[in-house]
């Protein structure tokens, strides 16, 4: 397809604009060839009008689909040009912070002023053995790109890092620097990594500065040789340096600084020990303050000193010698103070005691008036004579400035040599890395010396750049088998031949520095004279004929001569340097003395001690030193620039190109004309151009198949993936050129893939635009027949309401006709009403007239005769008051008369004094006599009024409250006889009872007597009553109160479940510490046994990582050197492992096992709140007895034992053992009295039950007894006649109700009682079983010391009476259980309480005879063949997949039991500490295998738990038989040795899952993120060169399958050996945050694999995996919620990311992400085709902010190191060690079964 047919509608293009470079424009026509401009419309909606140039046609370039923009290669775009580069470069840093982009070979590297935590030590893990095209770009895909290359070619490699001041130069290397130190690790103990990464900061203080484009610009370069040994680990490092920038020393541009190391002594002049050095602030100093910027912003220089000291004491340079160096600076500084004072045109003089000179002198101990002297005037030799010549003031100040430079430069080349001879090892060096951190190209607007060489440099690295692209290039062409076409590239080799050649700028600038009288100016004109017609690249420029202009491969730049040949002779007074030489002061002679041996330009001499070097290697013999030290600074820089590309050339070279965004150091801020500048440079798109002239884009067959499926038919598609695509590529481009098929790739032109791209759209927009016709058609057939569904239904309503409508008009009509009729004959009722009505009116007022007439002569006449009547009787009324008011006051007068008469005698008689006094005092004893005795009758009635009144009312209390207890009471009594008589009984009784109330009254001294009476009789029998309630009462508060304690209990742990988890918590984190310690420990182990072989044998080279290299097969070892080695070092090992536990180890197993113990007893304590809640006083009270007598009788059974054992000793030698002997005789006592003893027993427990039973009746009579009694209360009271009195304040109904709540809580408390009784019959049950199996264990304990030797015959004359007593035991026991089930059957039924007179007879115990005891003897010399035979040659794999699982512990036990029961001490240790020390060398040698690991966990946690169970811990003996019981441990106590095992445990368990992770870690990116398990989801985008050059070949592609069947194996493996459930749990969990760890984090570091249709592959992916966790029944063991991260970042690609609603769901959705994490794959996000879109920058910054309030750790990735803890829960076997059979594959036949 022609390119002109791309240019269509719609077509997008760029378009060159002065401001962004290029601008998006699309075309609003069709292109035809013709035309001579395009119709074009810009993003803004302006349109424009784009001229074609009429030369050249020219089209603008076409831009490339969305789909395409932002990947990660450059050149994995279809149109490879300028504006494309550009635009995917700015999408990349400005919307998602990528700040790394591939462009083929290169790593482009924009500096984004600002810190980024994507450098850190997990960052380095996840780029550490990856492929360098499946991750995204970094430098750390670099540097293990070349790591790898390095190990894998044998092949030495080089880093080059270039780019303008301000790029990131000196950082890109320093990472890179810092990846190697990490991944490599160190070959010696000299942490050579760490000098070489403290080597940074020294060169950063002393050749970095401040410039107006970087606050940390290297003003030299360098070259850094990392060595590394056979095994590829850091032996040490070499550096080259070159031009370093001495002009700087003396003079800086504004806004600019000197070296940092002037400031930091400036800032820490205060100190001390530098108060010699005389500094003050960098502002008084000529040299530190001509910049006028003496501080940076956010740099503390006294800090960065301190980082420089200590980096000098790493690198061995002491105290004495940095202190010296500090001299120096500080000399320096004060040189550059000394004032010059003119004493005429041609001489000048320094003014005596000059402070600054002089400060300078003693520094560097010299002396004033030489160094004065030689400041103001010089020598001059001829051949004749020497004389001494003045210098003017502008010539001394030149030439102090000369010597400060050259001071500062044999300073700096000083530090360079010792930073070499520190990072120097004797180890011999098999291959380097280098890494290359040099200028990059330079123009300004005044160009010097300084520039001119760097550009020099830099043309000759492009040239060295170019040639290696194109050659990559051809490689890929033919290895392919492409047909290979020249392809033309810019060569810059006449520019550097104008340089470097014969006649060439430097030559001729060497020969003007020596002509006698040689200036900047005539050099010019010999320039000018011999290259201005000669070369196209030389130009003078118009307006100066003292500069000139070379074309370079980036732009133009026009030099100044000015001081050009000044520079290139640095030279220097050489009286000066003899007077430094004579110093006092060592370390300035020191600087000075190897001068003449310099062949360097930096004074370097080539390393030694072991090191190689590639074809690199000195010009010159020694003995021409003198003669290479008058070479010119040109000269010399030209020699180093060789050196440097000899070098390069014989490695394997990896490009890495730093751009500056924009000139004012903002953070993530893009300048596209800046940045064009330097791609131009760097020489970006120069590889983009020789990408672009052959076949950029390249598939391989099936990337192609799976990304153009959609372009097939089914016939086209074979199933030959290759012919398919051949075929159909065939149909699809025509032109044949622009695509060629090699042997794995197709290989096409640029702007094809572009092509198809749009074809696969279009073909995908057709199959939308038809699946949305479909979907359409169907929505509109369903919307029609909705429509016509609800037109019938208005029609039918419609129709319905017209009907209604005429039947309401009809209706309404009638209705009408019937009110016309009705309201006419009303209206006529109505007439005919009103005439009737007025009728009868007429004559009703007629005959009420004439009533009223006759009703009025009679009113008349009746009022006459009152009248009458009244008047008549007024007037009698009068004349009866007259003649009454006359008598009465007639009798008055007459008694005033009388009383007047009496009056006066009295007043006689009162004259009379005797008489007065004789009766007064009459009158007061009579009164006072009265008065007392009103008292005294006033206090009776009231103490009789009170004491009626209490009567009264506790009578009227009393009467009424038992009347109401008897009403309730007959009531009850009643209901229950006969319900219906109950009303009408109750109802006579009141209606009798009322009559009796009103008849009795009067008899209230008899009812009160009676009541008195009756009320002693009631309170005697409720005081009874009380007493017997109080017990009840008494239990049930004790009942309360364990309840209330229990709920008060159960709330205190509620309240304490937030300090449990605490604790937990704290538990987990010092167990992980823990462990973590017991890791190191195993390290530390580890490297003092790869010591100690070392000084055995010469370890074999090897490769330590986990990449291609390293080979997995291992060569066998020999089990008989080792067994020999073992028996010759078993002492040795012995005082290791002794030394291994030592006091740091104890003290963590104590502080773990109190912890453990603490978590175990608040457990306990929970678990048993319930079982305490349920036990009665009364049941602990019968257990305690039971146990108190089990245990006297346990000890009689001991005492009887021992008799025996005497007895059988004592009489062994006599042969007393026949039947009848006395031995005989004990024995069968010792069986009669265990028989009776278990008859005892039985009746014992049938007695408590009855007893209990019987106590269970009794309780339920008491309660009948009592509702009896005060039944018969209510009928005594029931003869009462005051009760309806007794009832008026209802206490009766009080009563009765209180009486019901009793009941009910007696009713409670029984069943809670018969609850707790039946449990206590459970457990005399057990305690009866117990005491069973506690005499069958004494019996048999019996047997076996009777079968003991001396005397065979006792053996076997007792296992004959025995076997028959058995027998009959057996008979007997079978005939009493079944009578025994018989009889409780009975019993149960009947509820009898005489059960313990029922005849019990007694149950003999059978005893059974056990050959084997559960152990295994052995000989103090078997030990190591018992060690060889059982681990050093137990193989998982052979004979140990066909033993009973955790068979190897069992043995080992039962040993170690046998010398428990020997009491043999010595070989108790010898053998636990032999088993330790040989597990741990069995898991040495075959580490790396998964069966052997896992088979030995198994086993170790095997023997752990055996010597839990069988400890005597009751702890871990619940769950024993008491046949495992007999089997315990009785003479030592093993738990140190238990904490040493259970460390042993969790060292193997951290070995099994690294083991674990090696396997798994291949598997997992590729099986759930790579491989397409849903096929045809996701589509495959085109993939850079990056993709193409992997450094591993393809080994296969795993698949999700391959990672489920290896957890199938995992899992199988792991129960085959008998792992513990719960161990299995842990290890399953650990697995599957390793998968969602480590895909995660690959997740967040390509961007390539964060699409929608990536994110339902992970969903599927990780259902998958669930599902196998449900299948092996392992959803609970938390494996699923370490998923939990990944399943909610993929929903977090899969969910729409547009509106703050979206936002919002995202945050709440991913609570398992970090922010940073979330931020992340938002900015990740890509689409794979066009119908998706990327997310906007709001909305990532809605995220930002919805998530900024996050309390979390700022960590990108997942820590893929981290181990849970590992917990190893007690798991008791039921195994009989009496059982177990020792298979003879064992070799285990020197074992004695005892």
């Amino acid at each position: 397809m022609a390119a002109s047919e791309l240019y269509t509608k719609r077509a997008r293009v760029w378009i060159p604009d002065a401001e962004e470079v290029w601008k998006s424009a699309e075309l609003t026509k069709d292109y035809k060839d013709g035309d001579t401009a395009l119709q074009l419309i810009l993003e803004d909606v302006t349109s424009i009008e784009h001229k074609l140039d009429p030369k050249t046609k020219n089209l603008p370039h076409l831009r490339n689909p969305d789909i395409l923009v932002g990947e990660n290669d450059l050149t994995a775009l279809s149109y490879l040009h300028e504006p494309a580069v550009l635009h995917n470069l700015k999408v990349r840093f400005m919307d998602s912070k990528l700040i790394y982009t591939y462009c083929g070979i290169v790593l482009v590297a924009i500096n984004p002023y600002e810190t980024l935590p994507i450098y850190g030590t997990d960052i380095i893990s996840a780029y550490s053995g990856q492929n360098m095209g499946d991750m995204d770009p970094h430098i750390f895909a670099v540097a293990e790109e070349a790591y790898k290359q390095m190990a894998r070619d044998e092949r030495n490699q080089s880093i080059i890092v270039s780019g303008e001041s301000g790029a990131g130069k000196t950082v890109s290397a320093k990472y890179a620097m810092r990846y190697f130190a990490t991944v490599s690790g160190s070959a010696s103990e000299t942490n050579v990594e760490e000098k070489v990464l403290a080597s940074n900061p020294i060169m950063e203080a002393i050749g970095n500065a401040k410039t107006t484009r970087n606050d940390n610009s290297s003003r030299f370069g360098k070259y850094i040789e990392i060595g590394f040994d056979n095994r590829y680990r850091i032996i040490g490092a070499h550096m080259r340096t070159y031009l370093l920038e001495k002009s700087r020393v003396v003079f800086q541009a504004d806004e600019e600084r000197n070296y940092h190391i002037f400031y930091q002594l400036c800032a820490s002049a205060d100190l001390p020990e530098f108060k010699i050095l005389r500094l003050s602030s960098a502002n008084d100093f000529l040299y530190t303050r001509q910049g006028r910027s003496p501080v940076i912003d956010g740099v503390d220089d006294t800090k960065e000193l301190c980082i420089t000291r200590k980096a000098f004491t790493l690198l061995g340079i002491n105290d004495s010698y940095q202190m010296g160096l500090f001299q120096v600076l500080a000399a320096i500084l004060h040189l550059g103070n000394v004032d010059i004072k003119e004493r005429d045109s041609d001489s000048c003089i320094i003014p005596p005691n000059n402070r600054h000179l002089t400060a300078f002198c003693e520094l560097v101990g010299v002396t004033y008036q030489d160094m004065s002297q030689w400041l103001c005037h010089r020598k001059l030799k001829t051949a004749t004579e020497t004389y001494v010549k003045t210098l003017s003031r502008l010539q001394a100040t030149n030439s102090r400035d000369a010597l400060s430079k050259h001071i500062y430069a044999k300073l700096f080349n000083w530090i360079v040599e010792h930073v070499n001879k520190a990072l120097i090892t004797n180890i011999k060096q098999h291959s380097f890395i280098g890494v290359l951190d040099i200028y990059g190209f330079e123009t300004f607007e005044i160009n010097s010396f300084e520039q001119f060489c760097i550009n020099y440099a830099n043309e000759k690295l492009q040239q060295q750049f170019n040639m290696h692209v194109f050659k990559l290039e051809q490689e890929e062409y033919m290895k392919e088998q492409i047909p290979w076409t020249l392809i033309d590239f810019y060569d810059n080799q006449p520019c550097i031949n104008l340089i470097e050649a014969k006649m060439g700028i430097l030559d001729l600038l060497d020969e003007e520095c020596k002509m006698p009288k040689g200036s900047d100016d005539s050099w010019a004109q010999k320039l000018y004279n011999t290259h201005l017609k000669t070369c196209n690249l030389f130009e003078k420029p118009r307006m100066s004929n003292r500069a000139f202009i070379i074309q370079h491969f980036a732009d133009k730049v026009e030099y100044q001569c000015d001081g050009f040949l000044e520079k290139n002779k640095d030279t220097v007074n050489e009286e000066q340097i003899n007077v430094l030489k004579a110093s006092k002061f060592d370390l300035l002679v020191e600087l000075f003395h190897d001068e003449e041996k310099a062949i360097s330009p930096t004074g370097q001499v080539p390393g030694t001690g072991g090191r190689t070097r590639l074809s690199i290697k000195p010009d010159k013999s020694r003995d021409k030193s003198s003669k290479e030290h008058k070479k010119t600074v040109g000269c010399q820089f030209r020699n180093s620039l060789q050196m440097l590309m000899e070098t390069l050339n014989a490695t394997t070279p990896h490009y890495v190109r730093c751009i500056k965004p924009n000139d004012f150091k903002m953070a993530f801020s893009f300048d596209p004309k800046r940045a064009v500048q330097q791609l131009r440079a760097c020489g970006v798109l120069e590889t983009i151009r020789i990408s672009a002239a052959g076949f950029p884009s390249r598939w391989t067959y099936q990337e192609f198949f799976s990304r153009y499926r959609v372009l097939m038919v089914q016939k086209d598609v074979l199933p030959d993936k290759k012919l398919t695509c051949k075929n159909v590529l065939e149909k699809l481009v025509q032109d044949q050129d622009k695509y060629q098929f090699g042997k794995t790739k197709i290989f096409f032109r640029a702007g094809q893939v572009a092509y198809l791209e749009k074809l696969r759209a279009d073909k995908l927009r057709v199959a939308c635009i038809r699946i949305q016709k479909t979907i359409r058609c169907w929505l509109a057939r369903k919307k029609y027949l909705r429509q016509r569904s609800a037109a019938i239904t208005i029609q039918r309503f419609t129709r319905g309401y017209q009907a209604r409508c005429l039947a309401k008009f009809m209706r309404r009509t009638q209705a009408a006709t019937m009110i016309q009729k009705y309201q006419r004959m009303c209206v006529e009722r109505k007439r005919y009403r009103k005439k009737q009505a007025a009728a009868l009116a007429l004559q009703k007022i007629l005959r009420a007239y004439q009533a009223r007439q006759k009703y009025q002569t009679l009113l008349r006449e009746s009022k006459s005769v009152i009248i009458q009547r009244h008047v008549r009787g007024w007037l009698a009324r009068c004349w009866y008051k007259r003649c009454l008011v006359s008598i009465v006051y007639l009798q008055c007068c007459i008694r005033r008369m009388r009383a007047r008469r009496e009056l006066k005698k009295l007043k006689i008689e009162a004259r009379s004094v005797e008489h007065f006094k004789k009766l007064n005092r009459g009158m007061e004893n009579k009164i006072m006599q009265l008065q007392r005795k009103i008292d005294e009758q006033h206090k009776d009635n009231r103490l009789m009024s009170d004491k009626l009144n209490s009567l009264e009312t506790s009578y009227t209390t009393e009467s009424e409250r038992m009347r109401a207890e008897l009403t309730r009471l007959r009531g009850a009594e009643e209901d229950a006889k006969n319900k219906g008589n109950q009303v009408s009984s109750l109802q006579e009784e009141l209606e009798r009872l009322r009559k009796e109330l009103s008849t009795t009254q009067q008899e209230k001294k008899n009812i009160e007597d009676w009541t008195q009476a009756y009320k002693d009789k009631m309170e005697k029998m409720v005081s009874e009553l009380k007493e017997q309630n109080g017990l009840l009462k008494t239990e049930k508060n004790d009942l309360n109160r364990l309840i209330q304690e229990q709920s008060q209990q159960m709330n205190g742990t509620s309240d304490d479940h937030n300090e449990t988890q605490q604790l937990e918590t704290d538990l987990n984190e010092e167990r992980s510490r823990y462990q973590n310690l017991l890791t190191e420990h195993l390290r530390l182990e580890e490297k003092y046994d790869d010591l100690k072989e070392e000084m055995v044998r010469n370890t074999l080279p090897g490769h330590r990582r986990r990449d291609s290299t390293h080979s997995s097969n291992e060569s066998e070892y020999t089990y008989n050197s080792e067994y020999t080695d073992l028996e010759e070092g078993s002492r040795a090992v012995e005082d290791v492992t002794r030394g291994i536990d030592t006091s740091l180890t104890l003290k963590l197993q104590k502080r773990l096992t109190e912890l453990e113990q603490e978590k175990q007893s608040l457990r306990n304590e929970l678990e048993n709140k319930d079982e305490q809640f349920q036990l009665a006083p009364l049941t602990l009270k019968l257990v305690a007895s039971q146990r108190q007598e089990l245990e006297s009788e346990n000890k009689k059974l001991k005492h009887d034992l021992a008799a025996m054992r005497k007895s059988l000793l004592g009489d062994a030698a006599t042969g007393a053992g026949a039947p009848g002997s006395p031995a005989y005789k004990v024995l069968l006592d010792q069986l009669n009295s265990s028989c009776e003893e278990l008859e005892v027993r039985k009746e014992e427990v049938l007695i408590l039950r009855s007893q209990l039973v019987s106590q269970k009746e009794a309780m339920h009579m008491h309660a009948i007894v009592l509702f009896i009694l005060l039944l018969c209360c209510v009928s005594v009271r029931s003869a009462a006649p005051d009760f309806h009195k007794l009832n008026e304040d209802g206490e009766l109904w009080l009563v009765n109700q209180g009486l019901k709540e009793t009941v009910r809580l007696l009713e409670h408390q029984l069943q809670t009682q018969r609850r707790t009784h039946d449990s206590e019959v459970e457990t005399l049950r057990g305690e009866l079983q117990n005491v069973k199996e506690e005499n069958n264990r004494q019996q048999q304990l019996l047997a076996q010391n009777l079968q003991l030797p001396p005397e065979a015959r006792i053996e076997a004359s007792l296992q004959h009476e025995i076997t028959r007593l058995t027998n009959e035991n057996l008979d007997l026991m079978e005939q009493l259980e079944k009578q025994d089930r018989t009889i409780r059957k009975l019993k149960k039924q009947l509820k009898l309480g005489n059960m313990v007179d029922e005849p019990i007879h007694p149950v003999n115990i059978p005893r059974r005879e056990k050959d084997f005891q559960g152990m295994l003897e052995y000989k103090k010399e078997d030990e190591l063949k018992l060690v060889k035979n059982l681990i050093l040659e137990l193989k998982p794999r052979g004979v140990a997949v066909n033993l009973i699982p955790g068979l190897p512990a069992y043995i080992l036990f039962m040993c170690l039991r046998h010398a428990d029961y020997v009491n043999d001490d010595q070989k108790v240790r010898t053998l636990l500490t032999s088993t330790i020390n040989s597990i741990k060398k069995i898991l040495k040698k075959r580490g790396d295998d998964v069966e052997t690991v896992s088979f030995w966990l198994a086993n170790t946690c095997r023997f752990l738990h055996c010597l839990k169970q069988y400890s005597g811990d009751e702890a871990f003996m619940k769950h024993n038989t008491s046949r495992q019981n007999e089997h315990c441990l009785s003479n030592f106590d093993l738990a140190e040795y238990r904490q040493v095992i259970s460390d042993l445990a969790i060292q193997i368990y951290q070995q099994l899952i690294k083991c674990m992770e090696n396997i798994l870690w291949p598997m997992i990116v590729s099986g759930m993120l790579e491989h397409e398990t849903i096929q045809g989801v996701s589509g495959v985008k085109p993939t850079g060169l990056r993709k193409r050059t992997s450094s591993i070949a393809d080994e296969g592609t795993y698949t999700l399958d391959s990672i489920i069947r290896q957890l199938n194996a995992f899992h199988s493996t792991m129960c085959q050996h008998g792992t513990d459930p719960e161990l299995i749990k842990q290890v399953v969990k650990q697995q599957f945050y390793i998968i969602g760890a480590v895909t995660l984090n690959n997740l967040l570091l390509r961007k390539d694999m964060c699409s929608w249709s990536k994110g339902m592959q992970i969903r599927y992916n990780v259902s998958q995996l669930e599902e196998w966790l449900r299948d092996k029944g392992l959803m609970v063991c938390g494996a699923k919620e370490t998923l939990e991260p990944l399943i909610q970042a993929a929903q977090l690609l899969q969910v729409k990311k547009k509106t703050d609603e979206d936002a919002e769901a995202i945050c709440s959705m991913c609570q398992g992400l970090t922010t940073a994490q979330i931020v992340k794959v938002l900015n990740l996000y890509t689409p794979v085709n066009e119908f998706e879109e990327r997310v906007s920058v709001a909305f990532i910054r809605t995220i930002q902010t919805r998530l900024r309030d996050r309390c979390e750790s700022p960590q990108l990735l997942m820590d893929t190191k981290m181990i849970y803890p590992v917990t190893f829960p007690f798991s008791p076997s039921s195994l009989a060690l009496e059982t177990i059979q020792i298979p003879s594959s064992l070799n285990l036949a020197f074992l004695t079964r005892v």
